[in-house]
């Protein structure tokens, strides 16, 4: 990470900057065969960052004074649940990525949670092997909470191709 960055809880004054970041790194996926319509797809409502804001439940990070990135999280059956992790296409591959999960899953340890989850894309290199070399790990279906279940059901009503996503675990104690 840059020697001027940082990870910061987010303050009020930065959610109105957390949609055109989400959207800058949904950029990636222009040229992925079959997810090219995530580049220009819906990012996290202002009212859902505010509720993240409000949990405590949502870091930036800081290029000097230039906020690059967020993770937003949530509890989601007993689990520290990793919503988003997004970094603006300019700011990408300085492990600002890497300190805003570091930081989160701190965080969430010092909050007493056990474990963290998160769905994310089982082949994109910059989402499941990107975790994965964090200490996550890949659940199989007999796995999944209910919960995770749910989300991944969800995602794949929501257009996502059948067999794309996965629920990833990582153990906080």
């Amino acid at each position: 990470m840059r020697q001027d960055a940082r990870v910061r809880p987010a303050r009020i004054t930065d959610l109105p900057l957390l949609p055109a970041i989400e959207r800058s790194a949904a950029g990636l996926f222009a040229n992925q065969s079959g997810l090219a319509h995530l580049a220009e797809g819906a990012v996290i409502a202002a009212d859902e960052h505010a509720q993240f804001l409000s949990d405590g439940c949502l870091w930036v990070a800081e290029n000097g004074s230039t906020i690059s990135g967020f993770l937003a999280a949530t509890e989601l059956a007993g689990s520290f649940h990793i919503r988003e992790v997004s970094v603006a296409l300019g700011a990408q591959g300085q492990g600002l990525g890497r300190a805003l999960i570091e930081t989160a899953l701190c965080s969430a340890q010092e909050r007493g949670f056990a474990a963290a989850t998160l769905t994310t894309f089982r082949n994109v290199p910059w989402n499941a092997p990107f975790y994965a070399r964090l200490g996550f790990r890949a659940l199989e279906q007999a796995e999944l909470t209910p919960a995770l279940a749910a989300i991944l059901a969800e995602e794949l009503a929501h257009g996502m191709p059948q067999g794309s996503r996965c629920a990833m675990f990582y153990p906080l104690g």
